[in-house]
């Protein structure tokens, strides 16, 4: 991952550890060979390899390109404090390519920091704990239990055989949400995303709810991390929805390394790698995946992933481009990890979660949050409910404190179908509610501060 000569521009990170050398392959060509560009433009040994469209297609061997890759993975962890020794982290695992390279790459940090624990003397460093989770959605996706039972048996045997340190594996229905898996609970949440009418609400409602599951788990088994395989390729499609479906304001929520704005801070460390080099990955490293089948998409999210695909195909740097503009957007304050205070946190460590933390003038703060998809709101978009509390019931209360984006596609119409739809709500979207009521008026009252009289002020 560090360069050997000055003029290289292979993306690498300098600041890395150097790796051994390419071994030379037994169809590789010399240096003065008559096509030069078929050779890694890092190592001038190996043959480049291509076929997988990113931008950089056809520039590194499989190891060089490997290594590119863990270390854009690697930098991004290092550089905004995303795991550290006293760690415990949950990696959301769909099967999926990227979540399988998120999961494959935290392993390969795990083990080299196993490894170095073991050869020190002191023993003083302890090293992070890692856990596995799979959510499984059939309750509310046509996927056949066939695919559900082959899914459980790849997951597993990839959690397996992964070396030591043990990874714990939790295999949770998306139902436990309710309770610990009864009927009672598979029944509400089958009743709560079917009362959405709009494919697109329906789809992001169940985005809403994995998040929720992922908290619960996280939170009930001690995990202080969640990390996502979000890529650059999900984001650039996310950045074009959230703008389509009226979440700007929030949008630069959703793009950051970080979101702490939950209880357990969400990290993306694959934020700056393609789908198509994960994909590439995956296949020259043997890395086994899965794909559910879950029926036809006709939703904005799935139109807009077929847009950016189709702009992407006709130029590489297309994905690259949309994040980064839309990273020119004001992060929030919880757009980082909060200030690391143990003690057997590594110095270094903390003086680089220092250096690249948001600093208070480049971030906006948050005060209010939609209940049901906890983006968080625009003062236009809080609504004084002093004067309704006595007035309306709590589903009316509920569909106010909700960002304008809920309230058109997922939220019922008719008051009768929102009294059902809150009855079915998880208990912690029940609570947010009720919290950003309480919020709401405190900001309110901050707001018009200046213009209220004290105790001992007249009006003259």
């Amino acid at each position: 991952m560090a360069c050997n000569g000055s003029g290289c521009d292979s993306s690498c990170y300098k600041d890395e550890e150097p790796t051994t050398p390419c071994k030379q392959s037994s169809n590789s060509q010399h240096s003065d060979s008559t096509e030069p560009n078929t050779l890694c433009i890092k190592c001038k040994v190996n043959d480049a390899v291509s076929g997988y469209g990113g931008i950089d297609d056809g520039r590194f061997c499989a190891d060089c390109f490997k290594n590119n890759l863990f270390g854009k993975f690697r930098f991004a962890v290092t550089s905004n404090a995303m795991i550290t020794p006293t760690d415990k982290v949950l990696v959301a695992f769909s099967g999926g390519p990227s979540s399988r390279l998120a999961l494959q790459f935290v392993h390969d940090m795990q083990e080299r920091a196993q490894k170095n624990f073991d050869a020190s003397r002191d023993r003083s460093l302890p090293v992070f704990g890692v856990g596995v989770v799979f959510v499984d959605e059939s309750a509310v996706l046509p996927i056949p239990s066939n695919e559900i039972e082959e899914a459980a048996e790849v997951v597993s045997e990839v959690v397996s055989c992964l070396a030591p340190p043990r990874k714990e594996l939790h295999f949770v229905p998306i139902e436990t949400l309710y309770s610990s898996g009864s009927n009672d609970g598979k029944e509400r949440l089958i009743k709560l995303v079917n009362s959405v009418s709009d494919s697109t609400g329906r789809e992001d409602m169940l985005l809403y709810l994995r998040m929720l599951m992922l908290q619960k788990v996280a939170s009930e088994f001690g995990y202080n991390r969640i990390v996502l395989g979000s890529c650059i390729s999900r984001i650039a499609c996310h950045v074009i929805s959230a703008t389509v479906k009226g979440q700007g304001y929030s949008l630069p929520a959703d793009i950051q390394y970080v979101d702490a704005r939950q209880e357990i801070p969400v990290v993306l460390p694959l934020r700056d790698c393609f789908a198509q080099e994960i994909n590439m990955f995956c296949r020259l490293d043997g890395l086994k995946t899965i794909k559910l089948s879950t029926g036809p998409c006709s939703s904005i999210n799935g139109l807009v992933s077929s847009f950016v695909a189709l702009l992407q195909e006709e130029n590489p740097s297309r994905e690259s481009t949309i994040v980064r503009t839309a990273g020119k957007l004001i992060p929030f304050q919880f757009n980082r990890i909060p200030e690391i205070i143990d003690g057997n946190v590594p110095l270094a460590t903390r003086r680089r979660q220092k250096r690249y933390n948001l600093k208070s003038n480049e971030s906006v703060s948050s005060e209010s949050f939609c209940p049901l998809c906890n983006s968080p709101l625009d003062k236009s978009e809080i609504v004084d409910t002093s004067n309704l509390d006595n007035h309306r019931s709590s589903s009316e209360l509920f569909h106010t404190t909700c960002c304008s984006s809920c309230r058109f596609q997922i939220l019922p119409r008719d008051s009768m179908s929102m009294e059902e739809f809150y009855k079915d709500l998880p208990q912690p979207m029940i609570t947010r509610a009720k919290q950003a009521n309480g919020d709401n008026l405190s900001l309110l009252r901050e707001q018009i501060q200046d213009c209220l009289l004290s105790d001992g002020e007249d009006e003259t």
